[in-house]
């Protein structure tokens, strides 16, 4: 579930050589500088900052940022993520208001809310997650909001706590085609997730979802995968490369060039998908301000 780190792999020792297109751009710019001292002063957590994100400068200058919720330790140990696996602390139910406070601070216009799963809980953390929904929109009733779930292991009731709040966008992500996910999502199931995303489509919902590309999928099978998530409802879809955040995480088997993603993205809209985000350094919450539109020519 988590937002990948993209210049921790900087440090990281890819096998295949790193093209000049996944350069990034320093954050510029006054909103910026803003939202960055508002962060500094207090002492605000986003998954921006601690994921190293190279699009922080130009979201945060857009009124977007992302929050974290349910603590740092996740119950699951995805072949991709740094997220550290483990047994999670006590759930802090101040934490709702917390969120919606900081959002308060920093003026986001839009605001990304992801968390860890929390598979250890009975209601996988869906309390909290609806419970911070209605904190945000009564502090904040300007200010839109995409969640990006867990599957809640399936348990649909809890799944319904977050429909019921109804955020404008309901976000999970498939991470990667169905022949890889036992490798990259190892708690995880291909067709649970698109189950998610056909109930929130049939709650109502604004429905999105991710694909990491590079691991050793094939082109065909990543069409594969955004024509099944078409098929079950889904309206958005995000394309990134895959970065691998240290040496013992899943390895980049190559780096997929900017030409490719702009063709997957034509695919995408030609077999019907409202939204398709697709690029090298494009993240679950990346340009998240216009996934609320449609960006259909």
């Amino acid at each position: 579930m988590q937002e990948l780190p993209v210049i921790a792999a900087e440090t990281a020792a890819p096998r295949v050589k790193k093209p000049d297109w996944l350069r990034v751009k320093l954050p510029i710019g006054e909103n910026y500088r803003q939202v960055r001292n508002l962060v500094d002063t207090h002492k605000l957590h986003t998954i921006c900052e601690s994921g190293n994100c190279p699009n922080m400068g130009e979201c945060w200058g857009a009124g977007t940022a992302t929050f974290m919720i349910l603590g740092n330790i996740c119950t699951r140990s995805c072949g991709f993520c740094a997220v550290a696996t483990g047994r999670p602390e006590a759930v802090d139910w101040d934490e709702p208001q917390r969120v919606a406070e900081a959002i308060y601070l920093m003026k986001v216009k839009h605001a990304v809310i992801t968390s860890v799963d929390r598979d250890e809980l009975k209601d996988g953390g869906s309390i909290i997650w609806a419970n911070t929904i209605r904190a945000v929109r009564a502090l904040n009733p300007n200010t839109t909001m995409e969640t990006l779930i867990p599957d809640f292991r399936g348990i649909w009731e809890n799944l319904e706590r977050v429909i019921e709040a109804a955020p404008e966008v309901v976000s999970h992500n498939l991470e990667t085609v169905e022949r890889m996910t036992k490798q990259v999502r190892i708690q995880a199931k291909y067709h649970r997730s698109l189950e998610v995303i056909r109930r929130l489509k049939q709650g109502g919902m604004r429905t999105k979802s991710g694909i990491m590309l590079g691991l050793g999928e094939t082109k065909e099978e990543v069409v594969q995968a955004m024509q099944d998530l078409y098929d079950n409802g889904c309206d958005v879809v995000t394309l990134g490369q895959y970065l691998q955040p240290t040496p013992k995480h899943l390895p980049v088997v190559r780096f997929v060039h900017p030409d490719e993603f702009a063709e997957l993205r034509e695919i995408g809209y030609g077999m019907g998908l409202d939204y398709v985000e697709a690029g090298p350094l494009v993240r679950s919450s990346y340009h998240a301000e216009k996934h609320i539109f449609s960006g259909r020519k």
